[in-house]
């Protein structure tokens, strides 16, 4: 028998938490957060609607199996070693790009970023599938 309040709740709190998590992803770099903060508050929010909802919704919520997102994080986190490799730089050197925008707006593009992201979604994955494995078992 699942809480109406908690169903409720969830539904309120789920993209709060989820728009948070980017926000700590973001920001990580230079100040605290980053990927595996930002992972974990994201698979927090996952879990939560797999304890409101089942297991059985949050993985179609996902729409993607939680081996696959782990495996796209890790795809990333690679591509930002081997892009410093391309470059003539050690392995995971920090490499930046700023696109000419023609505004006076300055994007800055960076294999940290990228590495960061792919932390984001290894932690994602890895914990969000343990937890849904375990919720599984359980019922």
């Amino acid at each position: 028998m699942r809480s109406v309040i908690l169903h409720t709740a969830t539904r309120l709190l789920i993209s709060l938490i989820l728009m948070f998590s980017v926000y700590i992803l973001f920001r990580g770099h230079n100040d605290p957060g980053g990927g595996f903060i930002g992972g974990l508050i994201a698979a927090t929010a996952i879990i939560l609607y797999s304890v409101a909802f089942g297991a059985s919704w949050a993985r179609l919520a996902l729409r993607f199996p939680p081996v696959a997102i782990a495996g796209c994080g890790l795809l990333f986190a690679a591509l930002a070693g081997v892009l410093a490799l391309i470059a003539g730089e050690p392995f995971l050197t920090g490499l930046w790009y700023i696109p000419k925008l023609g505004l006076e707006m300055k994007v800055a593009l960076s294999s940290p970023l990228l590495f960061d992201i792919g932390v984001y979604l290894v932690v994602i994955g890895a914990v969000t599938g343990i937890a849904l494995e375990m919720e599984e078992a359980r019922d």
